[in-house]
């Protein structure tokens, strides 16, 4: 089912995402609903991208799933699942696959080279920054919070010496950047 990137897409992504999450995973599909209420806000920035961000906002952790748990690794899992049974769009597969600095943690579990092969990561720098901004600056509750609580709260829940909290303290410095990059851009609009 190839997708065009409109409203449509999004009601897609809304329906895979609840289908995948809501029932078995109801704090994480709080999370990405959360996400996707942070990417409705960046139109101003995004224009005609926006409805791609609204999708892989809803779709970033569609990989938890525990049916789609092939890997373990979400980003991948949740990328190969929207392009194999879905046949979705391929800029918001690569957006899943990569959000959030996600090559970053692939290395520490050594897919990278599988990740970077099947899903390179998009030569669209704001439209990847935003999808960081969107998660990293959302609560595993789907509220609203910076992006130096979201890293500590991720540490804090997975521990520093995990491969999750290894990832994350490596990726925060490209967090903060991305979340300040779209600050920036946002606060450059005319109000």
């Amino acid at each position: 089912m190839n997708q065009t990137v409109d409203g449509s897409l999004v009601d897609w992504a809304m329906q895979v995402a609840e289908a995948e999450l809501s029932a078995v995973l109801p704090r994480r599909w709080a999370h990405s609903r959360g996400v996707a209420r942070r990417a409705a806000n960046l139109g101003q920035i995004l224009r005609e991208d926006t409805g791609l961000l609204l999708a892989a906002a809803t779709l970033h952790d569609v990989g938890y799933a525990p049916r789609l748990a092939a890997t373990g690794f979400h980003p991948l899992d949740g990328a190969r699942f929207l392009r194999d049974e879905h046949g979705a769009d391929e800029r918001l597969v690569r957006l899943v696959a990569n959000h959030s600095f996600a090559s970053l943690e692939a290395e520490e579990r050594r897919l990278r080279e599988e990740l970077e092969a099947e899903f390179p990561l998009l030569e669209e720098p704001l439209l990847v920054d935003a999808l960081v901004y969107c998660d990293m600056t959302t609560t595993p509750f789907g509220e609203p919070t910076t992006a130096q609580e979201r890293v500590a709260e991720i540490v804090g829940r997975y521990g520093a010496d995990s491969i999750v909290g290894r990832f994350i303290r490596r990726a925060a410095p490209e967090i903060f950047a991305a979340v300040g990059r779209v600050e920036a851009a946002l606060a450059a609009q005319p109000r």
